[in-house]
């Protein structure tokens, strides 16, 4: 149980990543991803890489910048402008809905204007799942300068788009509906220099 704990990143570029197991029964037709950050890179990061076989970039959280937050479905992105973090955690939620295309981000538990992307699409079900690197191959092809270093927590994928009062609740760390990924239940394996440690603050 992963319960106040928190991935430490220690090294900056870095080979280090977590794979994250899901139970996957079925292709995506909607979904929702959520997590907290904190790091003081400014060099682009990856948060979250969900590739199949056929699509490295099924489901990607990718930072290019401070002030920028890029969301993938399917190797498409949409570009996400928000303010520059003030140094301090950032949660964010990504959802996606196949029937509109209708991509959201809520940064800190504010939405930001919706976008369109992948309409039609469908996210595959056989997938590896990295928090701290970006995928170039099926669960590989790492680039270290898009390496993650810093802190991460409360990791959570749905195979539905979160409401707005459940998309407040992830921010504030309330009782949330079951999920394909779930922090508090986690099942993960350590691949190089991450440590697990309790979370300093809330």
């Amino acid at each position: 149980d992963l319960y106040r704990k928190v991935f430490v990143f220690r090294k900056d570029p870095s080979d280090a990543y977590v794979v994250l197991q899901a139970q996957l029964e079925q292709p995506l037709h909607n979904f929702t991803v959520c997590l907290r950050s904190y790091t003081d890179l400014s060099r682009p990061h990856s948060l979250f890489s969900y590739a199949t076989k056929a699509q490295d970039n099924e489901i990607l959280l990718f930072k290019p910048k401070p002030e920028e937050y890029r969301f993938y479905v399917g190797g498409k992105f949409v570009t996400f402008r928000v303010p520059e973090g003030h140094r301090d955690w950032e949660h964010v939620c990504a959802s996606w809905e196949s029937a509109t295309g209708i991509a959201e981000v809520w940064l800190n538990g504010k939405p930001w204007p919706r976008k369109g992307l992948q309409r039609g699409y469908t996210v595959g079900a056989t997938a590896a799942i990295l928090l701290g690197q970006e995928q170039d191959s099926f669960g590989g092809g790492f680039d270290f300068y898009n390496s993650f270093s810093g802190e991460l927590t409360d990791v959570y994928l749905w195979d539905v788009v979160l409401s707005p009062d459940k998309m407040r609740a992830a921010f504030l760390s309330l009782r949330l509906p079951p999920a394909l990924l779930a922090w508090n239940s986690l099942s993960y394996e350590v691949k190089g220099d991450v440590v697990v440690k309790p979370r300093l603050r809330e």
